[in-house]
């Protein structure tokens, strides 16, 4: 069953939307960076999209954070949260998935991506906005 943000008292489940499994090439590295207990709860409450502009949907499981394109389900990062300030991020390889250089654009990317989701409340459109501006500029660098 389908939820949507009207429903804020209960967290986004992996069952709220389509969901595809991290595929089997992907690689991991560490993102360094403190949470506070308000941007913890922002996460754990996830993220169900209510726009096409919304592009992400994201949800935890215990102290994993899954993050899915919203168009396509694709699993494209799994962050597995540990005490302090050293996180382990799992990210999806698979190039008909998802496009990337490597681990610093993913690096940039993803803390991006936490600034906003981390915000209460949550505001896609900027997001969008945001990602929209970055793919631009890299393009024009190309």
């Amino acid at each position: 069953m389908k939820r949507d943000n009207t429903d804020r008292t209960t967290p986004a489940r992996r069952n709220d939307w389509k969901t595809k499994p991290m595929p089997e090439k992907k690689e991991t590295f560490v993102l360094h960076r403190s949470f506070s207990d308000k941007e913890m709860n922002a996460l754990r409450r996830g993220n169900i999209p209510k726009a096409m502009e919304d592009k992400w949907f994201w949800y935890m499981e215990g102290s994993t954070l899954w993050a899915h394109r919203s168009w396509t389900g694709h699993c494209i990062y799994r962050i597995d949260f540990k005490k302090g300030s050293d996180h382990d991020v799992t990210v999806n390889r698979d190039p008909e998935q998802y496009k990337s250089t490597g681990i610093e654009e993913d690096r940039k990317s993803l803390n991006k991506l936490l600034d906003g989701w981390t915000q209460t409340p949550y505001d896609h459109y900027n997001g969008w906005l945001s990602e929209i501006f970055d793919a631009l500029k890299k393009k024009s660098k190309e």
